[in-house]
């Protein structure tokens, strides 16, 4: 495939010049050049005045096709960076909706990433119609010759047909869990930062080839799969990975994806290890931030201490210590690509899952009432019985394996915790 020639405006730390070419390089951009600057949020130009006079000369030498700039970047600063060099201009969230727009395969992928897409441009719309009637300039994202309100308004009308849609989905997705639980089966999703080897574990566990490789985002469908454990079978889903600055509605036009997450018994966190600590704690802090972001408690993440096979368990388990991950047990070392420690995981998500247990909750009784439907099917797994007060409350006593008590309570706490 050929590649768009590109300048690479970024930060002088390692870690990010190798994260932005891996970006550039998902979406088909050959970098010429690396400029960097510590700061990346100068007012007119993103960058300060005399740098980008200096890219200016090294955009009339190599003659890029484009700017990468590694920062979000306001509807002006783009304006006065393409003015200045006579250059199209990419900011980062533009440049992850690229790659999102090239690895989309499936129908809701691609509602999802046109609906990404159609928020970036909301954000920055009225501006950008603004500065078109000051004069020309070159590569501004899909700018028609609209009006400002009738420009807003179209893509205001364009999500929220887009969004209808993937309520549609989302609606299919609580009837496949509804079935799930009506056939027993208990919910494990994979989770990590983009490149972290969520795929290749997904196939070493699976024992299928799903489409891997180095390129961030090879996943954006979510796709599930049963996984034959020891002590029972669990659905095992795949899912798109994180990555730092990921904005919030782009999280949230995936959320029909993500909220694979919210909604499983048990998290696989996976981490690449095999990378420096500082940043191996920079992944591991932006997957916790989403995380967050989705309401998933830590007490349902288990961490999965990747790519051990390029470095060692030894040191995979001193940079978890570093990080606190081993103040829990809810760990294990494995390299997805050899196979090492495969079998132990898939008996650690086991005894996770299918550990029996017993609890006592007190609800409402209109939570209960509510959910009725849901709970029957619950009976199947796990012994349920509800003993109703006055007040108007209940205490629900229930024994069973952990990932049924664990639907349970958060079927009739949400209910209760709406009311």
């Amino acid at each position: 495939m050929n590649k768009t020639n590109a300048i690479l405006i970024t930060y002088p730390q390692e870690n990010s010049i190798k994260e932005a070419f891996a970006l550039a390089d998902a979406a088909g951009y050959n970098i010429v050049k690396t400029v960097t600057q510590r700061y990346l949020s100068k007012a007119r130009y993103g960058i300060g005045a005399g740098k980008a006079e200096e890219v200016k000369i090294f955009v009339e030498e190599l003659k890029p096709k484009v700017i990468i700039f590694d920062e979000v970047l306001r509807s002006t600063q783009v304006y006065n960076l393409a003015k200045l060099l006579q250059i199209e201009i990419i900011d980062r969230e533009r440049l992850i909706l690229e790659i999102f727009e090239k690895r989309a395969s499936t129908a809701e992928s691609s509602i999802q990433v046109k609906l990404a897409q159609l928020r970036y441009e909301m954000t920055r719309a009225r501006e950008k119609v603004r500065l078109a009637k000051e004069g020309e300039q070159p590569g501004f994202f899909g700018l028609g010759r609209y009006e400002v309100d009738n420009y807003y308004r179209d893509i205001k009308r364009r999500i929220a047909t887009l969004k209808q849609k993937l309520g549609k989905v989302s609606k299919r997705r609580d009837l496949y869990r509804y079935q799930r639980t009506k056939q027993g089966f208990p919910s494990v999703s994979l989770a990590g930062y983009t490149s972290a080897g969520k795929t290749t574990l997904f196939n070493a566990l699976i024992g299928e080839k799903h489409d891997v490789g180095k390129g961030m985002f090879t996943t954006l469908a979510t796709y599930a799969r049963a996984l034959e454990l020891n002590n029972g079978k669990v659905l095992l889903s795949d899912t798109v990975g994180f990555i730092s600055k990921l904005p919030a509605y782009m999280i949230e036009a995936f959320k029909s994806t993500l909220d694979e997450l919210t909604y499983s018994n048990l998290v696989l966190l996976v981490i690449d290890m095999s990378e420096p600590l500082t940043e191996v704690a920079r992944k591991y802090d932006s997957c916790l931030d989403i995380l967050t972001e989705l309401r998933v408690p830590q007490t349902k993440v288990l961490y999965v201490l990747n790519k051990v096979d390029l470095t060692s368990e030894e040191e995979a388990l001193e940079k978890a210590k570093e990080l606190g991950l081993l103040e829990n047990k809810r760990h294990v070392t494995v390299s997805a690509k050899t196979g090492q420690n495969i079998q132990r995981l898939k008996e650690l998500v086991g005894n996770i899952v299918f550990e029996q247990t017993k609890v006592q909750v007190k609800v409402e009784q209109k939570a209960i009432a509510e959910n009725s439907d849901y709970l029957e099917l619950l009976k199947n797994v796990a012994s349920i019985n509800i003993d109703k007060h006055l007040d108007g409350s209940a205490t629900a006593t229930v024994s069973g394996p952990s990932w049924a008590i664990d639907s349970f309570s958060e079927v009739v706490e949400d209910e209760s915790s709406d009311s």
